[in-house]
């Protein structure tokens, strides 16, 4: 089979890896299948964040809430080592808030919504109300959905009456 990798060139892999993710794509409806050459993607490019971005959305449409965890938050590390940021909150919100539109900041926040999202997934309600109250103290436009995601979570429960 000829695969042409060409058609993902913003892709910063190797056409080897490339083939991998389409052939992920490809085999979609055999989960067994299609996880391996993820997983095997995975391993040929270590912590790529294209790649890593690739995965998470495989594992989170494929259900698989643990791994998409687990991706979105080497996501969320790989960018706070480059970036040099903080480990407490409270030093990390300004720098987060004043620099939310530069696109490795806008990285890190849309996968930290997303750890979310998946938390709430994986029945962390607690954890997940905490991190989409963070996002949306920085994010006023609702770009990384966390307002919506705390709205859902906090909501009381609509009387039958």
């Amino acid at each position: 089979m000829q695969i042409d990798t060409n058609r993902f060139s913003w892709f910063d892999v190797a056409d080897d890896v490339k083939e991998l993710l389409i052939l992920a794509a490809q085999t979609w409806e055999n989960t067994e299948e299609s996880t391996k050459y993820m997983q095997q993607a995975l391993a040929k490019t270590g912590d790529n964040t294209d790649v890593l971005v690739a995965a998470y959305r495989y594992f989170y449409y494929k259900n698989n809430y643990v791994l998409a965890l687990t991706t979105a938050e080497k996501i969320t590390a790989k960018i706070k080592k480059a970036e040099n940021l903080p480990d407490k909150w409270e030093e990390l919100k300004p720098i987060l808030v004043n620099r939310h539109e530069e696109p490795q900041i806008r990285l890190y926040l849309t996968a930290y919504a997303a750890s979310g999202l998946v938390l709430a997934k994986l029945g962390k309600i607690e954890q997940a109300k905490e991190i989409s109250t963070r996002i949306k103290g920085i994010d006023e436009k609702n770009d990384f959905g966390a307002g919506i995601l705390l709205d859902i979570l906090t909501r009381p429960p609509e009387d039958d009456d």
